[in-house]
């Protein structure tokens, strides 16, 4: 089966290396437009670069199709993480994604399409000792949009 994004714009949030970065080859194949986005200005250009720089576009107010993919993580004692810690990973894993679907969900109600996704991980339901922080972050996003979505 050939699935075809042609004419379709696609943000993904972290797509210079490893899951965001295979998600936007795969819509690239697929005829996407693909927002290419990063932390840094070499990160983003050897994404590009690698990406071969077909059907790309550096910035859209508007998107057909939302990954939520960015996030951080990494091991730590939960007694010894700070209050601070556990705020960035709350604000990078859950609110980051959250606030771009606030932005992006209108656009896509009013053309009557659009999709958003919210990538996790298996600790989401399987959180580790040593990543209860990671753990709380992915679960709390996707968990939370599944039930608010209309089932029309």
């Amino acid at each position: 089966m050939q699935i075809t994004f042609t004419g379709r714009k696609v943000l993904i949030t972290g797509p210079t290396a490893g899951i965001g970065f295979a998600t936007a080859q795969a819509f690239v194949a697929a005829g996407a437009a693909v927002v290419v986005n990063g932390r840094s200005h070499a990160g983003v250009d050897a994404a590009l670069a690698r990406l071969g720089g077909a059907q790309l576009v550096a910035a859209h107010s508007a998107v057909d199709v939302l990954i939520n993919n960015l996030g951080v993580f990494g091991p730590q004692d939960f007694f010894e993480t700070p209050d601070s810690e556990w705020e960035r990973f709350f604000q990078t894993n859950v609110m980051s994604g959250v606030r771009l679907a606030k932005a992006y969900a209108p656009g896509m109600v009013a053309q009557g399409w659009g999709r958003i996704v919210f990538v996790s991980s298996e600790l989401a339901v399987n959180s580790l000792a040593d990543m209860i922080h990671d753990g709380f972050s992915k679960s709390s996003p996707a968990r939370a949009w599944n039930r608010s979505r209309p089932t029309s």
